[in-house]
């Protein structure tokens, strides 16, 4: 009908470490695919204190070059769960031939939660606003499907990630789907 604006494209809600950066895999093996990053974002520099920056070891980062366009094939507005915020885009958006995304700004990392939910579950699905989403992250619990499940308006998927292995093919296609229909 004319006038009639579309609903928003569902939120895709992406950490890091885990889903694109396989920090778990086996040391020193990185995964078929990605290529080795070696990174001093001001967060990482800062859990250093003991030492000047000039003497901090750069992190390493696997990264998939490939994971960034299929991310952006998927009919999704993307943006950062992830512990990196805003340093995602600084450091890791062009490794990953991403623009900018908006981030989830935590109040606090980290923290306990009474009900044993990972501790992004709460600031995160209250940050979605109902909208629909998918959160992918590596340390999602059912716990934490259940609770969103129950207090969230909106339809959500939330997709448990191997951290030893990184997003893999059935993962883009499982967001395909979902995203056709949302909920179903």
């Amino acid at each position: 009908m004319a006038g009639m604006t579309p609903p928003p494209a569902p939120l895709l809600l992406l950490d890091v470490d885990g889903p694109l950066n396989p920090y778990a895999a086996k040391p020193h093996r990185r995964p078929a695919g990605y290529r080795t990053h070696r990174i001093k974002p001001d967060s990482w520099v800062a859990r250093h204190p003991q030492r000047p920056a000039e003497y901090v070891r750069p992190l390493r980062v696997w990264l998939n070059p490939g994971h960034g366009p299929e991310l952006l094939a998927l009919p999704y507005e993307l943006v950062w769960a992830s512990t990196w915020m805003d340093e995602a885009n600084t450091w890791l958006a062009p490794l990953l031939g991403l623009p900018r995304l908006p981030y989830i700004a935590w109040p606090q990392l980290h923290q306990q939660d009474p009900d044993g939910l990972h501790w992004k579950t709460r600031h995160l699905t209250a940050w979605a606003a109902g909208r629909p989403f998918v959160w992918v992250d590596d340390e999602l619990g059912p716990q934490d499907t259940d609770w969103i499940a129950a207090h969230h308006p909106g339809p959500a998927l939330t997709l448990r990630i191997d951290a030893r292995i990184g997003l893999l093919p059935a993962d883009f296609a499982t967001l395909a789907d979902w995203a056709a229909a949302p909920g179903a």
